[in-house]
């Protein structure tokens, strides 16, 4: 199994420690398209026009300025730099050491800058979403999409269980029939049922612990993760096809 997660665009930075290494992280056939974005967006993030490209405002300037440093910045271990809702639910600070290496082994976080990482990878804290257009690179991803497709070539016997949202799910487009997307519904007192967004990311994070704490990720088949995940909550499964991915919707009682 790989459980696949977006990051957070909370990001804690690092007070010491050595500039990233490209060769070190993860994936390392994905070092030159690293190199390049991370240049782009170096350049960008000095220029005046930094805020539009970056599609942010003002209020990150220190974090735009800090982007022109991208490689000189201190690194921090991927699961200390994402602190978003997501990561906090996962809470990888909390894992024995058995639990820690299982989550190395089957959390994939994609990221727009650095492609693919895992939580054991050490990288600065930096912005940019997967939503932004570079130019040189155009959007990115599109870009990742290009480079990311080996990952299911190397992955070829996994189950993806896909809890990214939308634009990182177009940077990395796993086989259909392989991977189960997770939703997250609240039932509500009149029995109907809506949408979760915000807390969606909380409940993918539950999910992801529960799965590497309840030592489950040796699980290859939909089916079988539906079972497990059952034990937790009250779920819903549609199965995927050559064409779809699956679906595995989590519902949560209301209050």
């Amino acid at each position: 199994m790989k459980i696949l997660l977006p990051p957070s665009e909370g990001k804690a930075a690092a007070v010491a420690g050595e500039p990233v290494e490209l060769g070190d992280l993860s994936f390392a056939f994905l070092s030159d398209a690293r190199e390049r974005v991370a240049d782009v967006l170096a350049e960008v993030s000095a220029s005046e026009g930094a805020f539009d490209v970056l599609k942010v405002g003002a209020s990150l300037g220190a974090e735009v300025e800090r982007n022109t440093r991208v490689w000189e910045e201190p690194t921090w271990e991927v699961w200390r730099v994402y602190t978003g809702v997501l990561f906090e639910a996962l809470d990888v600070g909390s894992l024995s050491a058995q639990e820690f290496e299982r989550a190395v082994e089957s959390i994939v976080i994609v990221s727009a800058l650095w492609g693919a990482v895992r939580l054991d990878d050490v990288i600065p804290a930096y912005r940019l979403s997967m939503g932004v257009k570079l130019p040189g690179v155009g959007s990115l991803a599109t870009f990742w999409k290009a480079e990311l497709g080996r990952l299911n070539e190397l992955m070829s016997d996994e189950l993806f269980v896909d809890c990214r949202s939308a634009a990182y799910a177009k940077a990395w487009v796993t086989p259909a029939v392989k991977t189960v997307q997770v939703r997250v519904e609240k039932l509500l007192a009149d029995g109907s049922r809506k949408v979760v967004s915000h807390m969606a990311k909380h409940y993918r994070g539950e999910l992801a612990r529960f799965l590497v704490t309840e030592n489950l990720t040796h699980i290859a088949e939909p089916r079988q993760l539906f079972d497990a995940v059952q034990r937790r909550w009250q779920a819903e499964l549609v199965e995927p096809t050559e064409k779809k991915p699956g679906i595995l919707t989590l519902i949560i009682p209301e209050g």
